[in-house]
Order: C-alpha cells, then structure tokens, then sequence
C-alpha cells in the first residue's frame, strides 16, 4: 500500500529509506491516520521526511499522489448545511467591493499637505456618523477618510486592520506584539546561514577546560595533575537589529520570528530595537511602542560606533510620504523626513543590510522599496537561504 507514493518520493529526491516506509504502514495499520487526509499528511511527513529542505518536494509529490482525494462531507447541524457560509464572512458586507475600472476611476486629493487639510475641515464640518458615500468621515464608501472603504490615497480611521494598504496615516492606537525568539520550527538553516558572521575571541573569566593545555602541562608535571583553564570562546561579532513591525509586516511574521530566534541564538553582543515602516527619531525596545520602551534615535547613534554591524528587516513598503516627507509618518508627527534618520544610521554603521522578506521580483513595484535600495547601494537581500548568505558575506567584507 502506497508504494507508488514512496517511489514517487524517492524519484523526486526525497531520502526517505525502506525502514521509515515501514514505520509509516505500521503507523497506519494501528490507526493513525484516521481516515483524514490531513492527519495522514502530517503523518507521512513526520515518518518519510528527515530534512526541511525536502518538505517543498514531499508537498509536490503528495499533491500529485493524492489529488482528486475529498474529504467526507460533513452532516448538517441543527438543519444548516455544511455548504452555509460562516457568520464571519458576512460582517463586512456592508464594505463596497469595487471593479478595476472603478478604482480607476478614483482620484487621489492632491499631495500630503492637501490630504491633511481636507481631513481637519471635515473634522469641523461634520457632526454625525456618515456610513458610504464619498465625502465625509465614515465606513464603506469611497471617502479618503474612514474605514472598511476604497481610497487610493487617504487617512485610515476606526478600522482594526489594513485591507487595501493605500492609508498615508493611521488614525487609532496601533497594538503589535513582539517577535519570539524562542521558535525553533525551521531556524536550522538561518543559523548554518547565520554562522558566516562569525569571529571568536575567547573573554571573560577562565572558565573553560583547556584540554590540550592541560595533557600537556599534566605530562610536563611527572603526571601529576595541572588544569588548565581559559576564557570562553564567544562570537565577537556585535549585531544592531532592527525590525519592522506590523501592518504589511504582519504578511511575513512567521519568516521574521524564526529569523530572529536563529539571531537570538547566534550572537552574544546582539541589541534589538522596533520601528514601523521607516525610522525616525524614536526607536523602541517593545513592539507594543510604550513611551518607557522608546530610545531616541541619536543615543544609537552616540552609543554604539562602526565596529558593530546593522540589519533592517523590513518590507521597505510605504506610502513616500513616510519616507521623503517631514510629517509624513503614519502613526506619529517627524520633523524630518525618514530619509534623513535612514541616512544618518546607513552613514554611522558602514557595515549595514536591509533583509526583505518580499520576493525580490516585486521590489521594483514599489517607490520607497526602489528609494531605500539605492540608498543602501544595492545592499538589499530577500529572506531566503541564498539572501541571506548573501548578505552575511557582505557585512564580513
């Protein structure tokens, strides 16, 4: 049983061994595969595939084995049939769900500075709750201003998430929450990436066995016993992190946190800080952005000097405004342009990277991602193996 399946595997590259084979026909033989296509999919992956690097072929050829396989159909409850559409899928009917051609159609207001102005004038004009239309502050129109509606251009307000990503501000408290950087699901390969920045120096107490010293001071003492102890070895290498956090972000959160637990376990000297979309004058420890977690920009840039190395991770993906304009940031009032705070830091740590979880084929789609680029002097990498490997090369030369 399954025998195609495992040949299949082991002709796509897969190094699965007659023994695994057979632990998976007992597996299934004791019932664990309960008849559910999903729980035999775990189950087979668990028993045939030893490394991640096999996973994205395993899912192609268990696809193609097994295409065409439905699962039972579920028995109505309570006379709903299980066809019925979730509740959750309705909430948002109100929202008007607009044709190409009718985005088209839509204009934007005219710069930042007009954008704004508009926004404090309706804020004086209007006095009640404004539900579609394309005017006044409110839900599911075609406004530059509210939520759960269409804009190409204009200020997000009441609305818990992004939906069409064309906000230039935000108008609500932001809630994001740290990365964890205790997930070890697929960091393997980040780290062997990861151990391309690396310089030992042994510091600190001595502490560790210096066992050849040891033997041979031993053997130098008629063999009476001589321990010999030096410092620990650690990687030297001192690494400024900083994460985007949030909003288009929130896409790549599960790529971001296992690269920052295989960061967290790769190096000692390692500070990270949180920003959303560009730097400006604040950095944060937190990514819930509470003002005891802020850390002005310029005491990063007084504290730590040009031997320590800095990483962005980030989509690089804004409105420009946030990046070129004074103002222009979504969730706070910047005196100067991200540009300026992002050249200051690219000037004080000339060994620097920006890591783009992005495929690289999309960057060219958007403004900032092309601006940030070439500020960076092409020192863009994707988050894969190969970018990744890429960029640890760089910050060594």
């Amino acid at each position: 049983m399954f025998i195609g399946f495992f040949l299949a595997l082991r002709a796509a590259g897969v190094k699965a061994s007659l023994r695994e084979y057979l632990t998976l026909q007992e597996a299934m033989q004791a019932g664990l595969g309960d008849y559910d296509i999903d729980t035999f999919y775990y189950l087979a992956r668990a028993t045939l595939v030893k490394d991640e690097r096999f996973i994205d072929k395993f899912d192609r050829v268990f696809a193609e084995s097994f295409k065409g396989i439905l699962q039972p159909k579920p028995a109505a409850l309570n006379g709903v049939e299980a066809q019925d559409l979730p509740e959750e899928w309705l909430k948002l009917l109100a929202e008007k769900l607009l044709s190409d051609e009718e985005k088209a159609q839509i204009e934007a207001m005219g710069g930042f500075e007009k954008l704004m102005e508009t926004l404090a004038k309706r804020l004086e004009e209007q006095k009640a709750r404004h539900e579609g239309g394309s005017k006044w502050i409110g839900t599911a129109g075609t406004s530059p201003f509210g939520a759960n509606g269409y804009n190409p251009e204009g200020v997000r307000i009441g609305q818990q998430t992004g939906r069409n990503r064309k906000a230039v501000k935000v108008w609500d408290q932001r809630e994001f929450k740290n990365l964890a950087s205790d997930v070890e699901i697929g960091t393997r390969n980040m780290k062997v990436a990861l151990r391309r920045l690396r310089r030992f120096a042994r510091e600190g107490a001595a502490e560790e066995l210096d066992l050849a010293d040891t033997i041979g001071s031993t053997a130098r003492n008629a063999g009476f016993l001589d321990l010999k102890m030096v410092p620990e070895r650690h990687n030297a290498v001192k690494l400024l992190l900083m994460l985007d956090i949030g909003g288009s972000m929130d896409d790549h959160i599960t790529l971001c946190e296992q690269l920052f637990s295989a960061t967290k376990g790769e190096f000692k000297h390692l500070v990270h800080l949180y920003f959303h979309n560009c730097p400006y004058d604040t950095l944060w420890t937190d990514a819930r952005f509470r003002s005891a977690d802020a850390v002005p920009t310029h005491d990063i840039l007084n504290k730590y000097d040009a031997t320590w190395k800095l990483i962005f991770i980030g989509d690089a993906a804004m409105s420009p405004y946030e990046l070129i304009q004074p103002g222009g940031g979504i969730s706070s009032w910047n005196t100067e342009s991200g540009q300026d705070w992002l050249q200051r830091l690219v000037t004080a740590f000339p060994k620097s990277v920006w890591i783009n979880p992005v495929p690289e084929k999309h960057w060219n789609y958007t403004q900032s991602t092309k601006i940030i680029r070439e500020m960076f002097e092409n020192r863009m990498y994707g988050l894969t193996l190969e970018g990744l490997d890429a960029a640890m090369h760089r910050l060594m030369h």
